[in-house]
This record gives structure tokens, C-alpha cells and sequence, in this order.
């Protein structure tokens, strides 16, 4: 290519082009133009025109230069290469350099060594080695900017340097087998027993619903109580195991009208049967308790801690917790039972608020109201109305009353023999990790929506959102012991920074390597999985 200026008889005008040479079919050399950069009227106008067309010519050769790797393996070659780094001088012309791909890499080395280590690469056996690349490469999409399949796609085409086509992707997914999801989960509770250094024996277990987009039900997505308040639209139950530091274990998938209450049925036995544990401790919340459940628990020689409804007791327990507002005090509750309850100025001060704010609410909406009743069914309202007659409902100052003299008050029920009743209560708080996992893997991980239709596919995607959660939560204790605390998305921003800039040499055609500078957040990751920043550029 080169440029070419052209003018005008009897004009000033210049016009400045890039043009190529090439032959036709009768081999001739002929010449066309590739680009037209625009006209000319003085010579100011024209340098600026001739430095610009440097500039896109430079780009157009970088584009049209034969790759000497695949596309998809230009990221993958860049960071195999780091490893090699020696200190021997590179001697260039930096005016031949062209750049021709800037790639985020910090995704794919620190979270991509965590996924390696925890054995996510093995999932698939080796004739379907390029399903196993393709589920590593959506799971590093997902955690560095969780969007559909179609748009992590593009993302690892532009961002990444990895083409991917949807269609493989797809592929990958209908691959996908109830054996390969059993291979993952126990990828994760041998790295969460590793991490640990011990057997595992605490669990905690929570259930959440994902919907989708769509109003179409079949035998896995059913309407039931929606967590996302999308009652109109069909979902699953998801249920989540977790370690009491918040690493994943495991998880269930059931239909969507299944009472999560009755999800232990399912969960209990393969627990038992899938890690072999001697002692489970199962920790929950109330909407786990029911007298059918506990039962069960114990029947299945499994010890539980799990959340007291206060206001469902008899009027007698009622009673009792509520006479005093001492900080920790235990009952027993049954045979090998106890109820223990604590009190917080905190939470009273809370569960005042939050009362008084529904209150106000309710209190407008009254006033507001030409058919008071048609609030009976907010169930936040219903609490605290009184409804006399056909038409007279009024805030009830007795339910008012009543509720708040669980004020700062919560219960949990326990049959653990060997803790005292502290431990209990600590071990229960640490039921906000699984909640944190659940909070991850809607908002950081974004595994709700669900926008496939097809039960292997939906399952597909709720197997990719845990390697996802597992990688990230994995990532987030090592830092935490070695340096500090990040949250995830501090841990995903830190790493979308970290880029290379993959330079061209038109002269010899070799390729070179420029690392970006790496920010402080990167570098305690780094470390942390004991890969190197070396920021030294360095030949391909």
C-alpha cells in the first residue's frame, strides 16, 4: 500500500488516497484505491491529510497481515509466552511496531490458574477437548462481565482475542451431563476441604428461584412463590451448599413449585451419599423449619442449627422469650432440644423502623384508598390492619403492640450436643455467606434471568454460574488470608484492567508483547495464585 496525492488541472484541490497494487485475472499490474482520506485545499490541510493516512495505512496492513496464530489462540500464545520472559535485550525499530490486538488477559490468568486448580478443566474427557475450552472461556466471560451466550461471544472476540462461535458454544452446553455437573461439585467441595486442611461437617443450605423470560411452563419450570416477585413467570428452585467461610460445595435444581421446605428430602441423602461425611451439622433458616423436617433431620442422624419463627410459637413460649431482653438465653425445647434466643439493640431498632415505615405506608394508602380491603392482600399491611364490617378497616394498635415486643429478638433451635450455646448462635450468623453467594451469583454473576428454554440448557447455565461462583469465592478467601478483604466485583475490576498489547513488526514479522501497568489490586491477586506481574515487554 502507499499513499498517493492527486490533483486538480487548473485547481488548488488535492485529494490524498490510499491505494493498493495488484494484478487481474490476466495478471496485469493494476492499481485501486483502498481509501479516500479527503481533499486538500493548502498545504496545512494537506500534511494533516498525508500524517492521517499514515495513520489508517498503518492500521489497514496491520489488518490485512497474515496471522501467525488462529485467532483464538493469540491471547492464549501471548500468556503462554510471559512464562518464558528472559533478560536478554529486544532489539527493535520502534517506527516498524504496529499494534495489532490490545487483550485483557488479568480474567483469564488469575481466574483461569483457579479454574485450572480446582480441576473445572477436566470435566470433559479428551475427545471432546474443544467443549472443555469452550466451557473455560464462557465461565471467564461470565465472571468478567455476566451477559447472554450470544453477547460473551462478542465479548471474547473484542475484549479477550478468543473467537468463539455461538453455535460451539451451544454445543458445549448440550454436552453437558448429569455426570459432568456431579464431576463439577466435586471439584468444588475437594477444593473447599482442601482450602480448609479439614473434613467438612458444617453446611449451610439456602434455596433461592430464578425465572425466566418467558411465561411457558414445562416439567422444570413451574410458577410458585417468587423470591424476585415475578409470580407470572415460570422458574426453578435453586439450592445451594456452602461451607460456613462461603465456599460452594454443591447444589440442587428443582422444579419451580416446589416448597423449599421439602427440598431436604432431595439434598440430605446425597449430602450423605456424595461426600461421605461422618457428622453434618445442616444450618439454615426458618423457612426450613417445620416439625416434619427436624424430624426427618434427625431420623437421617443429622445434627441442625436452624432459624426459630418467634411470633409462631404458643402463646406460652411466646411468653417466655419475650419477659426479658437479655442478651443470649437458652430454653429446652424438646428432647435434645434447645431454643436459644438472642436480643440486639441493633435489630430492635431496625425491626422498629421497619414496622413504623409499613405503618406510614399503610397509614396513606387508607387514606388514599376507595377500597381499603383490597390491601388484605399485602401481606406487610395484613399484619396490622383490623377489618370490622364491609367497609371499616383500620391500623390495629393490638397487632402493633404485639409485634413489638419481638423487637431486637431472634431464635434459632438446635440439637448440637457439643456446642455451647455462643458457638451456636456464631455458627448460625455465618448463614450471611450463603447469602452473599446468592447476592453474587444474582447481581455480580447475573444467573437470573434465565433466557434458555430447553431443561439441559438451563441446567448448562446454572453449571456454568457455580464454576463461575466457585472460582470467585475460592479467589475471594485466598485474599482474604493473604492480604485482605475484596468483594468480588472489586476482584473482577482489578482484573478487566490488567492487558497486553500484542505489536507487530513489519519489517521482520515478529510479534511482541507489551504488558499494561497493573494496578495495586491485581498485583495481591497475583500473588495470591503465585503468578507473576512482570510488566517487561517481551517476543512472542
Amino acid at each position: 500500500m502507499f499513499i498517493r496525492v492527486k490533483t486538480s488541472k487548473n485547481s488548488p484541490k488535492q485529494s490524498v488516497q490510499i491505494v493498493e497494487s495488484y494484478r487481474n485475472e490476466k495478471n496485469q499490474p493494476r492499481q485501486r484505491i483502498v481509501r479516500h482520506l479527503g481533499t486538500a485545499f493548502t498545504e496545512e490541510e494537506l500534511k494533516r491529510l498525508k500524517d492521517f493516512a499514515e495513520f489508517e495505512k498503518a492500521k489497514l496492513e496491520a489488518e490485512k497481515t497474515p496471522a501467525l496464530f488462529k485467532p483464538e489462540h493469540l491471547a492464549e500464545a501471548a500468556i503462554d509466552a510471559r512464562k518464558n520472559i528472559d533478560d536478554k535485550p529486544l532489539r527493535v525499530n520502534l517506527k516498524n511496531l504496529r499494534e495489532q490486538a490490545r487483550i485483557t488477559t488479568g480474567i483469564h490468568e488469575v481466574f483461569g490458574s483457579i479454574y485450572n486448580e480446582l480441576g473445572f478443566n477436566n470435566l470433559f474427557d479428551r475427545r471432546k477437548e474443544s467443549a472443555g475450552k469452550n466451557l473455560r472461556h464462557i465461565t471467564m466471560a461470565r465472571l468478567a462481565n455476566p451477559v447472554s451466550k450470544r453477547s460473551s461471544v462478542q465479548d471474547l472476540s473484542k475484549d479477550f482475542g478468543i473467537n468463539l462461535s455461538l453455535d460451539s458454544v451451544y454445543r458445549m452446553m448440550d454436552n453437558i451431563t448429569d455426570d459432568i455437573i456431579s464431576k463439577a461439585q466435586n471439584c468444588a467441595h475437594g477444593a473447599a476441604k482442601g482450602l480448609l486442611g479439614e473434613e467438612i461437617s458444617l453446611l449451610f443450605y439456602d434455596c433461592t428461584t430464578l425465572y425466566f423470560e418467558s411465561f411457558t411452563e414445562d416439567e422444570l419450570k413451574k410458577n410458585g412463590y417468587s423470591k424476585d416477585m415475578k409470580f407470572n413467570q415460570p422458574q426453578v428452585v435453586l439450592g445451594l451448599l456452602s461451607t460456613s467461610e462461603g465456599l460452594p460445595v454443591g447444589y440442587e435444581v428443582f422444579p419451580g413449585n416446589q416448597y423449599e421446605g421439602h427440598t431436604l428430602h432431595t439434598v440430605i441423602p446425597k449430602i450423605k451419599e456424595k461426600y461421605n461425611l461422618k457428622r453434618v451439622i445442616f444450618t439454615a433458616d426458618s423457612a426450613m423449619l417445620s416439625k416434619a423436617n427436624l424430624d426427618y433431620l434427625e431420623k437421617q442422624g443429622v445434627e441442625y442449627i436452624v432459624a426459630a419463627r418467634l411470633k409462631s410459637l404458643t402463646d406460652k413460649w411466646k411468653a417466655k422469650v419475650t419477659e426479658s431482653n437479655a442478651p443470649l438465653r437458652s430454653f429446652d425445647y424438646g428432647k435434645d432440644t434447645r431454643l436459644i434466643v438472642t436480643y440486639s439493640d441493633k435489630l430492635a431498632k431496625k425491626n422498629k423502623h421497619d414496622r413504623d415505615e409499613a405503618i406510614r405506608k399503610l397509614q396513606e394508602k387508607l387514606e388514599k384508598s376507595s377500597n381499603p380491603k383490597s390491601l388484605i392482600s399485602n401481606y406487610g399491611y395484613k399484619k396490622f390492619m383490623r377489618v370490622t364490617g364491609d367497609i371499616d378497616c383500620r391500623i390495629d394498635e393490638e397487632k402493633y403492640e404485639e409485634a413489638a415486643n419481638f423487637d431486637g429478638l431472634h431464635g434459632v433451635i438446635t440439637n448440637v450436643k457439643d456446642m455451647d450455646d455462643s458457638a451456636v448462635v456464631d455458627h448460625y450468623r455465618q448463614l450471611w455467606l450463603i447469602e452473599e453467594c446468592f447476592r453474587i451469583s444474582k447481581h455480580d454473576l447475573k444467573i437470573r434471568p434465565i433466557y434458555h428454554w430447553t431443561p439441559k440448557r438451563i441446567k448448562a447455565h446454572i453449571l456454568i454460574c457455580f464454576i463461575a461462583l466457585t472460582c470467585a469465592r475460592n479467589l475471594a478467601y485466598r485474599v482474604r488470608l493473604r492480604f485482605e478483604p475484596m468483594s468480588v466485583a472489586r476482584i473482577v475490576n482489578s482484573l478487566n484492567h490488567v492487558q497486553l498489547s500484542i505489536l507487530w513488526d513489519k519489517k521482520t514479522e515478529c510479534r511482541y508483547v507489551l504488558p499494561s501497568k497493573i494496578n495495586e489490586d491485581a498485583r495481591k491477586l497475583y500473588k495470591t495464585v503465585n503468578l507473576s506481574t512482570n510488566t517487561t515487554p517481551y517476543k512472542m
